[in-house]
């Protein structure tokens, strides 16, 4: 049997990732760059990259204000995450080349939210051939480029 390391999970999967104080997203808006790995940030929402990727290019869009769902907030004011969710599959197109995209929220623990105050939606890109054994049997994903390279890419596309 042969073996694939992924050192990078551990913080993850053993909980040690819940360090620090406060929502994730909220922590995000306050750090520096390129740590935050945020890519842009709008009025009311902004971008980051998944820092736990179910695949290359994991984005996700969030409130600047911490709410725990999208009913909380004015409908108005919902358009902005939609113009982003736009603008990002336009620059995920561009930047990557994929064959398709998840986009979703999950809203509330039981829906399997990972972060249940602080609502997001993700962005998933994916290609023909990228969910195979090694995700669904071997329990590993592997990814095709590495989130600082990925960062910059979509950093430098969201600034034009």
């Amino acid at each position: 049997m042969k073996f694939l390391s992924a050192p990078w999970r551990w913080k993850f999967i053993s909980g040690a990732s819940q360090d620090g104080e406060g929502c994730v997203f909220c922590r995000a808006l306050r750090m520096a760059e390129p740590e935050s790995l945020v890519c842009f940030r709008g009025d009311r929402f902004f971008v980051l990259l998944n820092k736990y990727p179910y695949s290359s290019g994991h984005l996700m869009i969030a409130p600047r204000a911490h709410l725990a769902s999208p009913e909380q907030m004015a409908a108005g004011d919902l358009r902005e995450m939609w113009e982003l969710t736009l603008r990002s599959l336009a620059i995920l197109k561009e930047s990557f080349h994929p064959d398709g995209f998840n986009i979703g929220m999950n809203i509330g623990k039981a829906a399997g939210a990972g972060v249940k105050d602080h609502f997001h939606q993700h962005i998933v890109p994916r290609w023909q051939g990228d969910a195979n054994f090694m995700a669904t049997i071997g329990g590993t994903r592997v990814l095709s480029c590495d989130l600082e390279t990925v960062l910059a890419s979509l950093r430098d596309a969201f600034s034009r």
